[in-house]
């Protein structure tokens, strides 16, 4: 009795270029541009708070009730401030793909944030001194950073010249591609001598 191993067909390969920024599309284009402003107010606007908190001399732990810019803080979460607004800045610096990936990704981290504060605020284990006003604001920073960071990348309506939707769509796009060099070859001027 000969036993047969069945195995899957091979599939047809689907290549899927990821798309990167830097090799379509110009440093400054818009894409890249609102990728880079979003990194760098809300970098600006963490940074600025934790300096705040740090300028008072806050205790490190310290759940005592200071506030700086209407927001409860205490030296941790004023040195967690800086770093984040640092690693927003060099997002900005960076730009790009990086960028997106960086603010979507501290966005989430945010949200996720003000969820786990939000159940620690009557409780020994709210060492960042949260109170409510500060769990809004991880709420709206978060949201504000998803949102810098999906801008143009995730869509049903992205424009063709988007490098998110090309890598998506790689048949079509070569095919709008192919459909625009022969446009440009057709409204070519053409030499005739002696005219």
């Amino acid at each position: 009795m000969a036993t047969q191993v069945l195995r899957p067909a091979p599939r047809a390969a689907t290549h899927r270029k990821a798309a990167r920024l830097d090799e379509h599309l110009p440093v400054d284009h818009r894409l890249s541009r609102v990728y880079r402003v979003g990194a760098g107010l809300m970098g600006l606007v963490l940074l600025a708070f934790g300096i705040l908190g740090l300028i008072d001399k806050i205790g490190f732990f310290d759940t005592g009730g200071d506030t700086v810019a209407g927001l409860s803080t205490n030296g941790a979460l004023s040195v967690l401030s800086i770093c984040v607004g640092l690693l927003l800045f060099t997002g900005m610096i960076i730009g790009g793909n990086f960028a997106s990936t960086l603010n979507m990704v501290l966005g989430i981290a945010f949200v996720l944030s003000g969820f786990v504060n939000l159940a620690l605020l009557d409780t020994g284990l709210n060492f960042l001194a949260f109170e409510m006003q500060n769990v809004i604001f991880s709420f709206v920073v978060g949201l504000m950073l998803m949102m810098f960071g999906m801008y143009g990348r995730v869509s049903g309506g992205l424009p063709h010249d988007n490098p998110y939707w090309r890598a998506r769509h790689p048949e079509e796009a070569e095919h709008e591609q192919r459909l625009a060099r022969r446009r440009a070859i057709s409204e070519m001027p053409v030499y005739r001598p002696g005219r």
